[in-house]
């Protein structure tokens, strides 16, 4: 636990400097919008975030997961079963309980107020992955630290449920140009960048379609899944028809998004 916080900055540190080179070197689409200025907007809310988070909760999952050991609670410490078992089994359930998360971001009308300063970005890369509004990131801290009281996983399988999101969020939001083959091929066990790019659609059939973050299983199972997108991956437009303009580069803007009508005006 004490070496937490650096595994998991150095996990994240590390994709996302990898997805950005091959981004790169073998980028799947032309960007639309100055990346430079989408960068610097998309750091600052992620910098904003991370000192939010440390203010509000003074205990994140995985110490949620060691209080929980201590005092008893949760399901998996009442059953006992195998560590191996309990960790797969719960890396498997938080990541429906946050593919479900996703979908209500989209139904709930004050969620998705938050939700849509993630999607109103114009691009989609690896920067994309760190844009959510702190009030978003807030809600689902708290809906996470309340799952792992109920489930009772080891912190270990907490740790490693949150690396491995993160690690595909950045993966799967990035754009990379990966062969046909190799995309059928990963759909089968993880969430591909072609596949999430089609949730980045303005379309709304396809915006409201594969949900998945970790797991490609979900979208599948509940019927929310869509191959390809209706336009293609390069004639795709990417963000919210109400929002195709520079708004979105700009910091205030975006952090001020939940609070605007639905075009974004006071």
């Amino acid at each position: 636990m004490e070496n937490e916080g650096l595994i998991r900055m150095s996990v994240f540190l590390g994709v996302f400097a990898l997805m950005a080179l091959w981004e790169m070197t073998a980028p799947r689409r032309a960007l639309v919008a100055p990346k430079g200025r989408r960068w610097g907007v998309n750091w600052g809310i992620v910098v904003l975030d991370t000192l939010i988070v440390r203010l509000l909760f003074p205990v994140v999952a995985a110490g949620a997961a060691l209080d929980a050991a201590a005092n008893g609670w949760g399901l998996f410490n009442w059953l006992g079963w195998p560590p191996l078992v309990e960790i797969v089994l719960a890396i498997v359930i938080l990541d429906c309980l946050i593919y479900w998360q996703h979908v209500l971001s989209h139904r709930i009308p004050v969620l998705w107020r938050l939700h849509r300063v993630h999607h109103s970005d114009r691009d989609i890369d690896v920067s994309t992955a760190i844009r959510f509004h702190p009030g978003e990131i807030a809600l689902s801290m708290v809906l996470k630290i309340g799952a792992v009281y109920l489930l009772g996983p080891a912190a270990i399988a907490v740790i490693l449920f949150e690396v491995i999101l993160n690690g595909c969020a950045l993966f799967n939001h990035s754009n990379v140009r990966l062969p046909g083959w190799a995309d059928r091929l990963l759909r089968l066990v993880v969430v591909t960048p072609d596949m999430h790019r089609v949730h980045h659609s303005v379309i709304h059939r396809e915006t409201d379609a594969n949900f998945g973050f970790n797991l490609p299983w979900w979208d599948r199972l509940f019927g929310t899944y869509i191959d390809q997108p209706e336009k293609g991956h390069d004639g795709m437009t990417i963000g919210l028809n109400e929002f195709q303009d520079e708004r979105p580069t700009r910091l205030g803007w975006s952090l001020l998004l939940p609070l605007l009508d639905r075009r974004g005006n006071s």
